[in-house]
C-alpha cells in the first residue's frame, strides 16, 4: 500500500510495469482493488489478477462468512455491471474505455 498521498496509485504504474515484464512473468495488481469497477480497470490495463483486499476483512467484521459472501457476490455483480456497461465481451478490449 501506499504511505504517501503524492505516490502514483498502483493502477497509475500498472501499464508501465506490464509493459516492462513484456509478459515474462504474470502481474497482479494488489492496492486500490475495492469494487467491480476497479477489477475491471486493472485487468483491461493487462494485470493477469486482481487482488481484493480490505473489502473482505470489513465484511468479516461486520458480517461473518456470510459476510464475506455478500461482498464477494457484490463484487462479481459489480464487475458484471461495468462489463455490460462497456458493451465489452471481453475485459481487455475495455482497455480504451477504462483509462
Amino acid at each position: 500500500g501506499r504511505q504517501l498521498d503524492c505516490i502514483p496509485t498502483a493502477v497509475e504504474v500498472l501499464p508501465k510495469v506490464v509493459e516492462a515484464v513484456q509478459g515474462r512473468a504474470e502481474v497482479h495488481v494488489d492496492g486500490g482493488i475495492r469494487r467491480g469497477s476497479d477489477v475491471v480497470r486493472a485487468l483491461a490495463l493487462g494485470a493477469n489478477t486482481a487482488l481484493v483486499g480490505k473489502p473482505i476483512p470489513w465484511a468479516l467484521a461486520v458480517g461473518g462468512e456470510a459476510g464475506v459472501r455478500k461482498a464477494l457476490e457484490i463484487l462479481r455483480e459489480e464487475t458484471e455491471l461495468t462489463m455490460a456497461l462497456t458493451g465489452c465481451g471481453e475485459v481487455r478490449s475495455a482497455k480504451q474505455l477504462i483509462i
